[in-house]
């Protein structure tokens, strides 16, 4: 048995071993590990998520089969994992004739107390095996009519090989072609040439939580059996719990010094100030003809200062949908205006862009420019030409507004809407275009708060979490899939009454292992029954144009029921629109439901969200959405989605898990995200000659942990001081 060395506690010398060295190891790919052939390496790579060591470290399993049950067969209970020591008695192979390959091979073994077979149905172990030969088995025991059997044992060794069937058996997520043996045995290769690091938690901390040391808890997990002492009773259980929260805290420190050092950085960047004198916005607010509300007034503040510094913004603006965002946005851009500057707004499709773009006219004092990729030949080069001459003080576009045909004369203030909708690369190409420029970016999805803190903690946020007055909620109800009929007649007088209706399909098309109705089915049976040109199409495998144009149809009036995917959960903004069919909304999010549900209820008239489930509905989905039958709260609604799925990606393309993260579990991010982003805010704007000795001695340790969990840009910010 492995007795541990100490592990992770000796802080070494830094300044003659550098840490990219120190790492060497582990950031190598695994086909560097002893016995890996690259045909392994590559299905190790693709089950870990990569091909480095530490990826696969990062592997870690999802349950232990405990293997330390050793009776007898007399004694064995049924049903049960047992490992036994036997000898071969007989090697029955099957029957001679047809269907020689479908019959099993059947060994009988006994241990003087009992007999029981062992069953193959592949010839390979069955063949080796001889009679009168001590061996060793591991598996599930069961009763098949008057006999003991364990089909296909687990492992099966000679006897005097005992020792390499593991008491306490990690399972790990595996990909085709890969088996636990091929995982086990990269594993021990990969600890063989572990390095002694340093300890980057607070020593305070793991004292306090019983923490483990960095190798220790990935040990503990992977090689349980390496520890004597966890062989005992339920020692593992807390052992692990233990070494699971360590490492999500790991993950989550590398996470919050990146962002809190991203933060830092972004108030160290030189910017201008920019001061407005509220002429331009006091017009707006009078073609407004509404009082913003409090949020609103609040957000606006919070903004204003940040542009009044001689520093570049970076500012989330988050609110749930109607708070009014685009006014804000507007308000924002009019004093980046009144400042003597040019804003911008970019928008993910044309349709939210012209959206925005009849906004902006109705109420802006100022002239506004319009861009995207359908405007074309003269109209386009007069564009172009207001926006590099300053006329165009107001511009809104699409993609097209990065383009390297794109020139402004003084952009100060870039506005971004529904910006999980652009890349970072493309969100950093309108900045760039104009000098030190300030970038206010906004989204409609409600984050939760814990969210916030792991996906947005290097940007200042601000949150609308007050709607305007006179927005009318939106009336909720659930349905049973069967009641369709009744359905279909509701939807035929609600069109008689001039009603417009959003319905939504989980899929695009039928799949073969799934009965979930496809947005294309469901398009045709519509269709059948109300009639063609009454039924429009949208889904994200059409060509932009033509789903752009199904929506603008729907838009005009033309259409009167849009079927589609979630391509319509952001940026669509039709107020004629009054009812929303979300067909199996047991398989959405909460989150993304509530954001489905505020595409309807945006104009003056009552609005109806009808969520449609299967019959049979479990009592936490029920729950779920009952939750949304009672609240229109965003942000309730949010944070309990994030309680029960885990934040997504906030794209609709992930709907459960924790973006960015190897080893916290929503349940850790819960619990240590906190202690993790306090650490983290000391680490990063603790002044170097203020540090306290312990704190300073992490140093080193950190920028390894950073280097680990691939956050390479904060590691060059701390290295260069």
């Amino acid at each position: 048995m492995y007795t541990p060395r100490r592990m992770n506690h000796r802080v070494p010398d830094t300044t003659t071993q550098s840490a990219p060295s120190l790492l060497a190891s582990l950031l190598a790919g695994v086909e560097t590990l002893g016995g890996v052939r690259p045909a392994t390496a590559k299905l190790l790579a693709r089950a870990a998520g990569g091909g480095r060591v530490i990826d696969l470290l990062f592997h870690l399993p999802e349950s232990v089969v405990d293997r330390r049950y050793r009776p007898t067969l007399r004694q064995a209970e049924i049903g049960r994992i047992c490992t036994l020591h036997v000898t071969i008695a007989r090697v029955v192979p099957p029957p001679s004739g047809s269907g020689r390959g479908k019959r099993p091979w059947r060994v009988v073994v006994s241990d003087g107390t009992a007999d029981a077979d062992l069953v193959f149905f592949s010839p390979y172990q069955a063949r080796g095996l001889e009679v009168g030969q001590d061996i060793c088995v591991s598996g599930t025991l069961e009763r098949f009519g008057d006999r003991l059997n364990m089909t296909h044992p687990d492992y099966l060794v000679p006897a005097e090989r005992m020792g390499e069937i593991p008491l306490l058996d990690p399972v790990w997520p595996l990909t085709a072609g890969l088996f636990p043996r091929q995982v086990r045995n990269a594993i021990r290769a990969a600890f063989d040439i572990f390095p002694d690091l340093p300890e980057w938690q607070d020593v305070s901390v793991m004292k306090q939580r019983q923490w483990p040391g960095f190798e220790q808890a990935l040990r503990t997990l992977h090689r349980p059996y390496d520890f004597p002492d966890l062989l005992e009773g339920d020692a593992l259980v807390a052992a692990s719990e233990r070494a699971r929260a360590r490492l999500a805290c790991d993950d989550l420190l590398a996470q919050q010094v990146s962002m809190a050092q991203a933060r830092r950085q972004n108030r160290l960047r030189p910017g201008r100030a920019i001061v407005a004198d509220g002429s331009l916005r006091g017009l707006a607010l009078s073609r407004f003809g509404h009082e913003p509300t409090v949020a609103q007034i609040r957000a606006l503040a919070e903004i204003d200062a940040d542009l009044a510094q001689p520093r570049q913004m970076t500012r989330l603006l988050q609110g749930d949908v109607g708070a009014g965002k685009t006014l804000v946005a507007l308000m924002a851009m009019l004093g980046a205006v009144e400042a003597g500057h040019q804003a911008a707004l970019m928008a993910p499709t044309e349709i939210l862009a012209r959206q925005h773009l009849a906004t902006f006219t109705r109420l802006s004092p100022v002239p506004v420019a319009f861009l995207s990729g359908s405007v074309k030949g003269k109209a386009r080069r007069e564009a172009l030409a207001r926006i590099a001459d300053g006329t165009a003080r107001l511009v809104i576009g699409t993609h097209a507004l990065f383009q390297d045909s794109v020139v402004f004369a003084d952009l100060a203030l870039a506005v971004i809407d529904e910006q999980h909708r652009f890349g970072v690369e493309q969100r950093a190409m309108l900045g760039e275009k104009g000098p030190q420029t300030d970038v206010l970016v906004m989204t409609a999805t409600p984050i939760p708060r814990s969210l916030l803190l792991t996906q947005w903690g290097d940007m200042m946020v601000s949150r609308l979490d007050v709607k305007p007055a006179g927005r009318k909620p939106v009336r909720t109800s659930l349905h049973t899939l069967s009641a369709m009929e009744d359905l279909l007649m509701g939807m035929e007088r609600a069109m008689a009454r001039g009603a417009r209706i959003f319905w939504v399909c989980p899929l695009v098309s039928e799949s073969e292992t799934s009965d979930i109705a496809a947005a294309e089915a469901r398009h045709a049976a519509l269709a059948a029954h109300f009639g063609a040109d009454k039924v429009g199409l949208a889904h994200g495998q059409q060509d932009i144009t033509v789903r752009e144009q199904a929506i603008a149809d729907f838009a005009a009036g033309r259409t009167r029921i849009l079927v589609a995917t979630t391509v319509i959960e952001v940026g669509v903004d039709i107020p004629d629109a009054t009812v929303m069919i979300i067909e199996h909304a047991e398989r959405f999010g909460l989150a993304q439901l509530h954001q489905l549900r505020g595409r309807v209820g945006r104009g003056h008239a009552e609005s109806y969200c009808l969520l449609l489930h299967d019959n049979a509905l479990g009592q936490t989905a029920r729950r779920r959405l009952a939750l949304l039958r009672e609240t229109d709260d965003g942000f309730l609604i949010a944070d309990e989605d994030f309680r029960l799925r885990g934040g997504g990606d906030l794209t609709g393309r992930r709907q459960s898990g924790l973006p960015d993260l190897r080893l916290a579990s929503p349940l850790h991010v819960d619990m240590l995200l906190r202690l993790a982003a306090q650490d983290a805010r000391r680490l990063v704007d603790t002044p170097p000659d203020r540090m306290p000795p312990a704190m300073r001695a992490r140093m080193p340790a950190i920028s390894l942990l950073l280097d680990l969990f691939s956050r390479g840009q904060a590691v060059r910010a701390i290295r260069a001081g």
